[in-house]
């Protein structure tokens, strides 16, 4: 039987979502990859424990994440009902719905049928009477979002959420959601997105400003660009790599001569400020205290373990970030 660390709280560091009263830990624990049925089951326990050893008390999921879909929330639940759930008041957890899921026109999207019905899904699959944070998952311009937000609305009034989130939103849409879950007195208190170094969509279509403005917070995903900004690329492409044994969200294609070359000077600035590239990436990401925690993935623990050194050091020199910026940015 798992017993978490008694030193579990000591070193991570918390920041309050937006301006809510929940605080999240400066990195969290995705479980998009590696908590599929094609994984090993011990390894996610050890992959979990880890995290909750060192104080990530945050875990991340969506309905559909696997493969199959489904299988990770599923997997997860029995982690939770075999050793963590004695622990469930110290935990976060957070599931989405809004992606592909189930065959007809009620297994996608924003409607509130499929909203509410999934999110009764997910709560069974991990044996779960509520879950902290419901994400809608990505923007739908087919439902209005006057719906969608009414079954964000829903789902917290029911007392089967806490929170409410919003995935994938620009800024524009982010204001608009924002204003309908107030007036429906809705605690809508963080946004998720992906954001990195290569990555720069939310300071592009405005959410990251926005929610700065709106006093929202934001968890960022691949925040190490699918292992792009790590330094498993840098002498060559590994055969037990991603790219190798997956290939769905990061194809060989992307690693070109450029981008290579980009990941050796981005590699080079890490090293100068004592860390790993992963770790300069990830603090990157947290520099402003605009995003609140990064999400990680890690295949095993000692990842975990390398990757929550990046809240050591999360100030840049403006040289820095300039040097960063010309590197990452140029065509």
């Amino acid at each position: 039987m798992y017993t978490a660390s008694n030193s579990r709280y000591k070193s991570m560091q918390y920041a309050h979502c937006g301006k809510s009263g929940l605080c999240l830990p400066r990195v969290s624990l995705g479980l998009w990859h590696n908590f599929g049925d094609t994984a090993s089951f011990a390894n996610m326990k050890e992959l979990c424990f880890t995290a909750f050893d060192n104080g990530i008390t945050h875990f991340d999921l969506a309905n559909n994440y696997g493969p199959a879909p489904g299988s990770a929330e599923k997997n997860f639940g029995r982690i939770l009902k075999e050793d963590l759930m004695a622990y469930r008041d110290e935990i976060v957890i957070s599931t989405k719905a809004g992606y592909e899921m189930w065959d007809g026109p009620y297994g996608n999207w924003g409607s509130r049928k499929h909203m509410l019905a999934s999110l009764d899904q997910s709560l069974k699959r991990m044996g779960l009477e509520y879950v902290d944070i419901f994400y809608h998952h990505r923007m739908d311009k087919n439902t209005p979002l006057e719906e969608t937000m009414g079954a964000l609305a829903q789902a917290v009034k029911s007392g089967k959420v806490i929170y409410a989130g919003l995935s994938n939103y620009d800024g524009e849409t982010l204001e608009k959601a924002a204003t309908i879950l107030a007036d429906l007195h809705c605690p809508f208190i963080i946004n998720q997105n992906r954001y990195s170094i290569f990555d720069r969509t939310i300071e592009n279509n405005g959410l990251k400003e926005m929610a700065a403005k709106l006093e929202k917070g934001i968890i960022a995903f691949s925040p190490l660009a699918q292992g792009m900004l790590t330094d498993r690329y840098l002498h060559g492409i590994p055969a037990d790599s991603r790219i190798k044994t997956d290939g769905r969200f990061l194809k060989e294609a992307a690693l070109t001569q450029n981008r290579l070359q980009q990941i050796a000077r981005l590699n080079e600035i890490a090293q100068k400020r004592g860390q790993t590239l992963a770790e300069m990436a990830l603090s990157w990401v947290l520099k402003d205290g605009i995003v609140t925690s990064v999400l990680i993935g890690a295949s095993k623990p000692s990842q975990i373990l390398d990757n929550i050194k990046a809240i050591e050091n999360t100030s840049f020199t403006e040289e820095e970030l300039q040097m960063i910026d010309d590197i990452s940015l140029e065509k």
